[in-house]
């Protein structure tokens, strides 16, 4: 057992909504197992700068520093936004749970209850993500999209009267922290693909150690995201690429729809595929080879810089 006195160390960033979703995996864990847990705050380069998330590093940002206290023994666990995780896997460390996913979709928080299609022409809508920017820009190229960081609060807070007419963020996040109420539209999932993983999270411990948490392993999430990151894995693209995906777990068929945008938004790219699920076979990668091969093929690397 690598546990500290028989109780369970999960690290995890110090912002709200990181504790948030740390303390609901310490909750459940503590229900599951009976484990008692001690929080241990670490701080991520992505705390520290205030680059914007395109030019500030990539991927490995929110998550290096957690790893390495995992590695050093300092905690025994740690809790990610699996967004956030890189693709590649790691040669000591495992992802040993992903819970049960929260809402994927993406939401615009906008002033005066103003959705998408009625904020007016020159609006300015603030986000860090470079797809989030590729899909405003083609959804509604007369809006003014402005690169922004900052923690929900922050970026709330920018909203008039501050100096932007809307942001847009990820549902999952606005509900862990109780801030559905900014909502003034939830954005579509099939119209508009997120981030690969988004609203799912991530625990990761060292290798033999996947006893401690996998009984908050959920089947159908996993297939699901991991349809999602092996696509953003087979473009060699990285966590801020413009690439949205979508995979669910429906009539026993895991379908898979992933697109790809220009930045400027004027050019996207979308291939869907399924398979039976579950079967023997690796269902997950053999959806997201379909889709990223047609995807490859269509033009696509030139858009994130894969290489075909």
């Amino acid at each position: 057992m690598t546990t500290s006195g028989g109780t369970l160390r999960i690290g995890t960033r110090g912002s709200a909504l990181a504790l948030a979703q740390t303390g609901m995996v310490a909750d459940d864990l503590a229900d599951a197992t009976g484990t008692k847990t001690e929080l241990i705050t670490i701080t991520t380069d992505g705390d520290r700068s205030n680059e914007p998330l395109s030019r500030a590093g990539g991927a490995g940002l929110f998550t290096g520093a957690l790893r390495d206290a995992l590695l050093e023994g300092r905690c025994d666990v740690i809790v990610h936004s699996l967004k956030d995780l890189p693709t590649a896997p790691h040669d000591q460390l495992v992802v040993a749970a992903i819970p049960a996913r929260e809402d994927p979709r993406d939401a615009l928080c906008a002033r005066d209850g103003l959705t998408l299609e009625t904020l007016p022409d020159g609006a300015r809508v603030g986000t860090g993500s470079p797809r989030r920017m590729a899909q405003l820009r083609a959804r509604r190229p007369d809006l003014v999209v402005v690169d922004i960081r900052g923690n929900v609060d922050t970026r709330l807070g920018r909203v008039a009267p501050g100096d932007l007419d809307a942001v847009v963020l990820a549902a999952a996040g606005l509900k862990r922290l109780g801030r559905t109420e900014a909502v003034t539209e939830y954005l579509d999932a099939d119209r508009w693909p997120t981030a690969p993983g988004q609203g799912a999270l991530a625990i990761e411990v060292r290798r033999g150690d996947e006893r401690l948490v996998r009984a908050l392993d959920h089947v159908e999430t996993r297939a699901a995201v991991e349809a999602e990151r092996h696509v953003l894995a087979l473009l060699e693209a990285g966590c801020s690429a413009p690439v949205g995906a979508r995979a669910v777990v429906d009539a026993g068929l895991l379908l898979l729809s992933a697109s790809v945008y220009s930045l400027d938004g004027a050019t996207v790219l979308t291939s869907s595929h399924a398979a039976v699920w579950p079967d023997d076979g690796d269902v997950a990668r053999d959806v997201a080879e379909g889709a990223a091969r047609e995807l490859l093929d269509a033009g696509a690397a030139g858009l994130t810089g894969a290489r075909p």
